[in-house]
């Protein structure tokens, strides 16, 4: 794939992405310009958003982490439900192809792919090991917190009320 190639599949999965936010139409957007050219059909595109949507649950875990959470399993749901928030439109997709797969071909995918979630979840979340049998049914678990989390959101409280993360209280402690 050359450079130009590689930037105009970039462009074209944003259009994508942002068409599924706004239609929030569970099928894949394959009208948006550029992705019959792109793209080689609908599973190479539904990968192409489920790597969309790993890439950006591990990159918010990692977030979320970095706050010092005592809870970790709390943190994994915490980052799964703004994920979800955050790609509503993509989420919507996976959620429905993993139902509603076309082919067995995009069954065993969105199988394979729902599984290395599970597993990741509870990863990351302390409960479990990648040699675990129960890593997904644990993830699964939590993502179901997550979707429970997702339907009801928190109300934010004004920044200046917020609580001091851990970090910055060893600080001070360390700094007086």
């Amino acid at each position: 794939m050359t450079w130009k190639a590689f930037h105009h599949r970039a462009e074209v999965l944003r259009a994508v992405i942002a068409a599924a936010d706004g239609r929030r139409d569970p099928r894949l957007p394959m009208d948006v310009a550029g992705v019959a050219e792109t793209f080689d059909g609908e599973l190479d595109l539904l990968a192409a958003l489920q790597l969309k949507w790993h890439t950006r649950l591990a990159g918010r875990i990692e977030r979320v982490f970095a706050e010092q959470p005592l809870d970790l399993p709390d943190a994994v749901v915490r980052a799964w439900s703004e994920t979800a928030a955050e790609l509503a439109g993509v989420r919507g997709v996976l959620d429905h192809y993993r139902d509603h797969p076309v082919d067995q071909r995009m069954e065993w995918a969105m199988r394979v792919a729902t599984d290395k979630e599970h597993v990741f979840l509870a990863v990351m979340a302390g409960r479990s090991s990648l040699a675990d049998e129960a890593a997904r049914t644990v993830g699964a678990e939590l993502e179901q917190r997550a979707r429970r989390a997702v339907s009801r959101p928190a109300t934010v409280a004004p920044a200046d009320s917020a609580r001091p993360r851990l970090l910055d209280r060893l600080r001070a402690v360390v700094a007086a």
